[in-house]
C-alpha cells in the first residue's frame, strides 16, 4: 500500500483550518465560522485515514468527492461571514449534496470486493 499524499495533505490542511477557525469563532464570532470549524475537524481524520492507508480507487474517488463538497460548503459559509455574501448561488447546497454523495461512495466501497478497487 502506498499513501496518497494529496489526501494526507488535505487532511492536514482541514485540521489546521479547523483549529484556526475554532479560535476565530471563539474570539471574533461569526454565525457560520464555528460550523465550518466543526465540519473541517470532523472530516480531517477521514482524509488522513484514506490517504495513509491507501484504500482502493473507489474509496479515493469518494474521498475526493467529499473534499470538493467540503470546500464548496465551507467556502460558502465562510464567504457569508467574512465577505458578507455567498461564494456563488447554490454553493452550499451543492457542497452539501456532494458531501452526502461522498459519504455514500465511501460506504459503498465497503461492498466492493478488494479486487474491484
Amino acid at each position: 500500500m502506498q499513501k496518497d499524499g494529496f489526501l494526507v495533505g488535505a487532511g492536514g490542511l482541514c485540521g489546521v483550518a479547523g483549529v484556526a477557525l475554532a479560535a476565530s469563532a471563539a474570539h471574533a464570532g461569526g454565525a457560520f465560522t464555528g460550523t465550518v470549524s466543526s465540519f473541517l475537524m470532523t472530516h480531517a481524520p477521514v482524509f488522513l485515514a484514506i490517504g495513509l492507508f491507501a484504500g482502493g480507487r473507489f474509496l479515493r474517488i469518494g474521498a475526493i468527492v467529499l473534499l470538493v463538497g467540503l470546500v464548496l460548503f465551507a467556502g460558502d459559509l465562510l464567504a457569508r461571514d467574512f465577505l458578507g455574501g455567498r461564494l456563488f448561488p447554490f454553493a452550499a447546497p451543492i457542497g452539501g449534496t456532494l458531501l452526502i454523495v461522498g459519504w455514500v461512495l465511501i460506504a459503498a466501497s465497503a461492498l466492493l470486493p478488494s479486487s474491484a478497487e
